[in-house]
């Protein structure tokens, strides 16, 4: 399996887990609720036709996570010992599910796992693994679908930062450069208090925008525990959920076509086009985002909020000693994460640009970090080891260079010969 699949599963796994790795104490019974509703929900999940995941594989999940001290590496998936062997179930045991499913036809397959074992129908100390029944009652057709009115209920955080919805809104028509261009309003909302940690006007609604005011509305009002967001393609990026796992945030995506979901930032969307667009006299990017944060800080944060009677700003800053505090190298995380195999030269590429590594890493796959705008430090790790900054080449210069015995190269800008091991000097 390719790197770039584990890392994609393995960002899933954590999303599904990370209510119970989060650092948050759950009692007994939120923890059982919460399993039960991930047990039961559809997960897209990444490389997979399956749609659900069973209590025990969540749970499973949850013990390496833990017992690695929290390393992501810990969910990469891992290839089966009975790899190549045909899993499958005796007749007996096929007729038994039928017959039971027939007659509970709406109870969970787990529990017609644990009933057949009881009936005697097999021995109890047989093997059932949960995917091949399932997998088995999608074949013969016996996995019921019911029509359900769905539970909608009205619900608040109940502490600051506990829980962020974030959207996009579209913009007016501003001058940005020499150009006339459609705008996107990249904001966020605390669910809790409806405070927005921050919220900007871009060109683009791309990755690159997202995460500019991600990383912005962090540095001003701290770490929230979970990010709400919908399955657009900026919210679905792999340095996103990258991010997000190494902060500790859990990324929430809503439903496909259930705006509902998302009704506070809607609600505050929908108050910026009525208050604050109609009285925007400005004409370009820089004066509507200068504009914006005036009326966030002067009326929006300041107004005392229909629905909590309280201004967002009061309300936020009154439980502040909840608040998780951003880290000092917060911009760290934000870095893109790129994967590479070192040459045997030495040589690296990234983004058509040479960069020369450390000769213990010839032939690894490393991890190289860095920012889109900030080419000239890129950070090479390996088995979440760091190994400093890369060196861009300079062809020209390495084709003076002649190392030692050693491999030591030493650099002199004086006239030298050849043999010994230096920089060839320029007569």
């Amino acid at each position: 399996m390719e790197e770039k699949h584990k890392i994609d599963i393995a960002l899933f796994r954590y999303s599904v887990i990370h209510d119970f790795v989060s650092g948050i104490k759950l009692d007994h019974g939120e923890k059982e609720r919460l399993l039960k509703e991930k047990c039961d929900r559809k997960w897209l999940i990444p490389h997979s036709d399956k749609t659900s995941v069973s209590r025990g594989t969540i749970q499973r999940w949850i013990k390496l996570y833990q017992k690695t001290g929290n390393n992501l590496e810990s969910l990469y998936p891992r290839t089966r010992k009975d790899l190549g062997k045909h899993r499958s179930l005796d007749e007996e045991t096929c007729l038994g599910l039928i017959r039971l499913r027939e007659e509970m036809p709406d109870v969970s397959v787990p529990f017609i796992i644990e009933a057949i074992k009881k009936r005697d129908v097999v021995p109890q100390n047989t093997y059932l693994p949960l995917s091949t029944v399932y997998r088995f009652f999608h074949q013969h057709n016996l996995m019921r679908k019911h029509t359900m009115v769905k539970d909608r209920r009205k619900f608040e955080a109940e502490m600051p930062n506990d829980i962020w919805q974030s959207d996009v809104m579209h913009g007016p028509k501003l001058i940005a450069g020499d150009k006339t261009r459609k705008t996107y309003l990249i904001a966020f909302i605390d669910d809790h208090s409806r405070l927005i940690p921050y919220g900007q006007f871009y060109t683009s609604e791309n990755v690159l925008s997202f995460m500019h005011a991600f990383e912005q509305a962090l540095l001003r009002r701290g770490l929230p525990r979970k990010l709400y967001v919908d399955n657009g393609s900026a919210y679905r990026s792999r340095q996103l959920m990258h991010t997000a796992a190494c902060l500790g945030i859990a990324l929430i995506r809503a439903k496909p076509y259930s705006p509902e979901g998302k009704g506070k930032i809607e609600r505050v969307f929908k108050t910026i086009r009525s208050q604050f667009i109609p009285g925007f006299t400005g004409k370009s990017l820089e004066d509507i985002n200068q504009a914006f944060e005036r009326w966030l800080t002067d009326e929006y944060h300041a107004r005392k909020h229909s629905s909590t009677g309280q201004s967002p700003i009061s309300r936020f800053i009154d439980n502040i000693e909840c608040i998780r505090s951003t880290p000092q190298n917060l911009r760290d995380h934000f870095r893109k994460v790129a994967r590479r195999r070192v040459n045997k030269d030495r040589s690296v590429i990234l983004d058509r640009i040479l960069y020369e590594a450390p000769v213990k890493l010839i032939g690894k796959q490393v991890e190289l970090l860095y920012h889109e705008d900030e080419r000239d430090s890129v950070e090479i790790r390996y088995k979440n080891k760091s190994y400093g900054m890369l060196v861009q080449i300079d062809i020209h210069v390495n084709c003076r260079v002649k190392r030692d015995k050693n491999n030591n190269i030493a650099i002199s800008s004086k006239n030298i010969a050849p043999e010994s091991g230096q920089i060839w000097g320029v007569s």
